[in-house]
């Protein structure tokens, strides 16, 4: 009978979303215990895996929809003109092109399957890997599993940051805040009681409560209602940049065509059939058919790189966002440090007669959790000499888990005597404003939560109330504020090199955190990032010195290094702002209220152990902790970007040398090139070209993105260059008996299909090795390339050149030339190929406007400033070092910075360097000592200034 009616519930036969709760057990045949494993397993066979249907799609068709897009199409159209308009003059089809056409579509098609399907395959791994997770209670013990083995009736524990699972309906406990944004579109959370239904998909935002599953997979609210979801990839801006070059590239061939057309036919009276042939070549050569798979290649090979270094991309196109990325706005707890914190039991401070240091430790205690710790928790209670002693000798009554709101826990409990007591700990001004402290106990805190940040260390404030009327809903007695708590949270011992690296790549790291200001301050000032920090007020006209006053938002929050005391609203704003000026912003961030600004940002990264709120929201997800990470996936991403972008211009480069190059070589000489050989061209020149997805390159230094001005003008200047070398050769071995009389070789210049064969070797070599130019940013024959590219191209050049050497095809209107005219060919080739390199300095001189270094100024962070204010950055860093020391004043600092702008740039620079790297090392050594100084309590002010002293008395002697 149970099966049936599991049978029923699957066929939704039975209401369980409005019955009492109580029925619901009942109807599932379960208890608030949960399912056992051999249950649970029963039932997976009955509802099946908790997770939609995947359309299978046809392996056929994945194929064959590689033939469909816009370049494809225009060699459909050159193979139809093979078999169609070529069909006259007194000639039959031009079978043979309409085969290699063919062949070529299919090739280009089969190497795309393969490629996307294996990356395909690792993608779907990885994310896998990602799959939401949920706690479940099984056997009456609760454990992590994926959710896809929910089934109706386990027990499940929904929390803040949490995605819902499954349709499930509330047990007992504090009301949830759940946003059902991406079910309903409703813009506010909505509050969700026990005995209420919860849908899967909707995010937990305030609470934490358990719940039983009523509907898995297909019968959910969201499966039913998945058509509605858009699961269609967006037509993002790479699909655009791919749009923009192959409609540049049709566009080149259409003109070209339509000169032919009139020159040709209208102007010198060319048969119809040699006509069609020369259009053939033109559209065959010109298009960049490979350039689609290509990219999509490359970024999904390089998608899988990234995540072997920790970086797991959602979004494929995040890659070429994330090479373009010029600030990265990096929350500061378990990023820039460890978010391992501890507690400096000797630093306590208590405000209550009658209770020590350990007393107000077992209250902050009482006040976290035992289970389920967040690092706060299990900092706390690992302070007591027994964990056990958090609950010992109480009875809970209610516990109020902490929400980004509130930003405060609170626990109800009853003493061994029957008394009901309500302890809460968190951030010091809500504690504070709870107790109402006002006067001199105000003031007290708020110097010691100053001097705690000082030292670099969190307050944590603890208060306490009796609750007369003995219910959890009661509002008790006033608060009495306890004392507070010192934590701190050590900065990770790669930060300020990674921080470094990151500003050497024109990345301007913004901390972004909750914590105080003078917190901030000082790990800023420990990571050498710069204190030019300000609180979140300042984001609204508030709390603004004299300095800022006049500021406009957007540039402060430009300049600024970082804010503290930061609610979510903030963090979007910021987000937003920096997008408005024109930045392209990353942001770090692993809690439910960081999700609208990671999903606003260009980049979202949800870091290490980030909810699953946060991971839905970013772009890329982190396995591994720290910003090392993020700084190391920007490289990778730069080198990935700059493959792609070196194809783009040798794409573009190839068509204009083809259009440009047979258009004079047709009209001026009124040559015809069998189209077959451009067949056999593009050919090997696809299969070259894929191994550049797996290159060997050196990323952009700066922010990159794509330039269409540059990648169009570069590419129209050396497909002209090429286009002309060919014209010239062609003139040389038809007009000219250069080659006969310097190599003695025979006669050709009479022989079209000897002359084919020599313009087609010719023509194979420098298009194949311009993207040895193209690749590289200085001299190409410096930058080595790799393996795979260099052997493709060897073997592709050696078939070309024995093709040249030996064939005699007649249906193809080609002779072979001998060995002799192939190395003169190879020679000729070599000498024209040098100064390829020289026009692609030139081209890059052109579109500076004045040299490399000012050719990458948009969308980086201080745009007017050189080397995106890295000099200015260490200049100031080094200026507070020498204040900080004692070694300089403020008056002498103003001094030297004018006597500075009379130096060279050569000598200034210099000077700096050593200057910073002088003051790094007395960081290091004097660095430590004052922090142990400040944490002992000792007077640093007498220190430093005897420190002063001394120094000028060394001086003088």
């Amino acid at each position: 009978m149970g099966d049936i009616s599991l049978e029923e519930i699957k066929n939704e036969n039975v209401d369980l979303e409005r019955i009492p709760v109580a029925e619901v057990f009942e109807q599932l045949k379960c208890t608030p215990k949960g399912l056992t494993t051999a249950e649970g397993e029963k039932r997976l066979q009955i509802f099946g895996y908790n997770k939609l249907e995947e359309k299978k799609e046809s392996k056929l068709l994945k194929f064959l929809g590689f033939m469909w897009n816009p370049l494809s199409w225009v060699m459909e159209a050159a193979a139809i003109m093979a078999i169609v308009l070529a069909n006259g003059g007194g000639k039959p089809p031009d079978w043979p092109d309409f085969v290699g056409i063919v062949v070529l579509l299919f090739i280009n098609s089969t190497i795309s399957f393969i490629e996307e399907n294996n990356a395909g395959n690792a993608a779907a791994a990885l994310m896998a890997g990602l799959a939401p997770k949920t706690k479940v209670l099984r056997d009456e013990k609760w454990s992590e599993q994926e959710a896809e083995i929910l089934v109706p009736g386990d027990i499940i524990s929904i929390k803040l940051g949490d995605i819902v699972p499954a349709d499930a309906r509330l047990l007992e406990g504090d009301p949830l805040k759940i946003d059902q944004a991406a079910l309903t579109g409703e813009s506010l959370p909505v509050t969700k009681n026990p005995g209420d239904e919860v849908f899967s998909g909707s995010t937990c935002k305030q609470g934490e409560i358990e719940a039983v599953v009523i509907a898995t997979g297909v019968h959910t609210f969201f499966g039913k209602a998945a058509h509605l979801v858009d699961s269609t990839n967006q037509v993002g801006h790479f699909q655009k940049v791919l749009t923009a070059i192959g409609n540049f590239c049709i566009c080149s061939i259409a003109v070209g065509m339509f000169i032919e057309i009139i020159v040709m036919w209208a102007i010198q009276r060319r048969s119809y059939r040699d006509g069609i042939d020369n259009l053939l070549v033109l559209l065959i050569g010109g298009i960049p058919i490979a350039m689609p798979t290509v990219l999509s290649v490359t970024m999904a090979i390089g998608s899988h790189r990234l995540s072997q270094q920790g970086a797991i991309t959602k979004r494929m196109t995040a890659i070429e966002e994330m090479a373009g990325m010029d600030v990265l706005c990096s929350d500061k707890t378990g990023t820039l440090t460890l978010n391992k914190l501890s507690v400096d039991k000797s630093l306590i401070e208590v405000f209550v007669k009658g209770t020590d240091s350990d007393g107000l430790l077992l209250a902050a205690a009482r006040a976290s959790r035992v289970e389920n710790q967040d690092a706060i928790d299990a900092s706390i209670v690992g302070m007591l000499a027994d964990p056990k002693e958090a609950r010992a000798g109480i009875t809970e009554v209610h516990f109020l888990p902490f929400n980004p709101v509130d930003k405060r826990t609170a626990i109800t409990y009853i003493d061994s005597n029957g008394d009901w007591h309500r302890t809460s700990k968190g951030a010091p001004e809500q504690i504070i404003d709870l107790c109402g402290l006002k006067g001199e106990m105000r003031r007290k805190a708020h110097q010691i939560i100053d001097n705690f940040a000082e030292r670099g260390l969190r307050a944590l404030g603890v208060a306490r109330q009796t609750v007369p009327e003995k219910t959890k809903e009661s509002e008790g007695s006033p608060w009495e504020f306890v004392g507070l708590l010192p934590l701190f949270d050590p900065p990770r011992h790669d930060s300020a090199e990674t921080i470094r690296r990151a500003l050497d790549l024109g990345v301007n790291v913004k901390m972004i955190t909750g914590d105080q200001l003078a917190i901030g301050k000082e790990t800023g000032r420990r990571l050498g990032m710069g204190t030019n920090m300000y609180p979140s007020s300042s984001l609204l006209g508030q709390s603004k010195d004299e300095s800022i006053a006049s500021m406009p938002v957007e540039e402060l929050i430009e300049k600024a290094d970082g804010f503290a005391g930061v609610f979510p609203e903030h963090k979007y704003e910021i987000v937003k702002k920096l997008q408005e000026r024109k930045h392209i912003c990353g942001m770090t961030g692993d809690g439910v209220n960081d999700a609208p600004a990671l999903k606003r940002a260009d980049i979202g990264i949800a870091v290490a152990d980030a909810t699953d709120a946060a991971r839905s929201a970013s772009d890329i997800v982190l396995t591994e902790p720290g910003l090392s990470v993020i700084v190391s996936a920007v490289l990778t991403s730069r080198a990935i970007f700059q493959r792609m972008k070196n194809y783009t211009i040798y794409a573009v480069s190839i068509t204009i040398r083809i259009v440009l190059g047979f258009l004079l070589v047709a009209l001026l000489w009124k040559f015809d090139f069998p189209p077959f050989m451009i067949l056999i061209i593009a050919i090997l020149n696809d299969g070259t070209i894929m191994t550049i997805s797996k290159d060997r390159v050196k990323p952009s230094p700066m922010p990159d993105s794509w330039k269409l001005k540059e990648i169009f003008g570069t590419g129209v200047v050396l497909g002209t260059y090429m286009a002309l070398v060919t014209a010239f050769f062609f003139w040389l071995i038809h007009d000219t008996r250069f080659f006969t009389n310097t190599f003695n070789l025979k006669e050709i210049h009479e022989k079209p299909d000897m002359l084919s064969a020599a313009l087609y070797l010719q023509v194979s070599i420098i298009s194949q090795a311009l993207i040895f130019v193209t690749r590289s940013r200085s001299w190409s024959f410096v930058e080595r390339p790799g393996v795979m590219l260099v052997g493709a191209f060897l073997v592709a050049q050696l078939l070309a050149t024995i093709i040249a050497v030996y064939a005699k095809w007649e249906f193809a209107r080609i002779e072979g030339i001998g060995w002799g005219w192939a190395g003169a060919i190879w020679i000729f080739s070599i000498i024209t190929y040098l100064p390829l390199d020289p026009l692609k300095f030139v081209i890059r001189y052109a579109q500076s406007g004045k040299a490399w270094d000012n050719l990458l100024q948009n969308k980086t962070a201080f745009t007017t400033k050189k080397d995106y204010g890295k000099g200015e950055r260490e200049a100031q860093w080094a200026m507070a070092q020498r204040t900080m020391h004692g070694l300089q004043t403020s008056e002498s600092t103003v001094n030297e910075k004018n006597s500075n702008r009379e130096l060279t740039e050569l000598a200034e620079q210099a000077k700096r360097r050593a200057e910073v790297a002088r003051l790094r090392e007395l960081h290091t050594l004097k660095g430590h000592v004052e922090s142990v100084v400040k944490l002992k309590g000792l007077d640093i002010e007498t220190i430093q200034q005897h420190y002063t002293r001394r120094n000028n008395q060394l001086n003088e002697i």
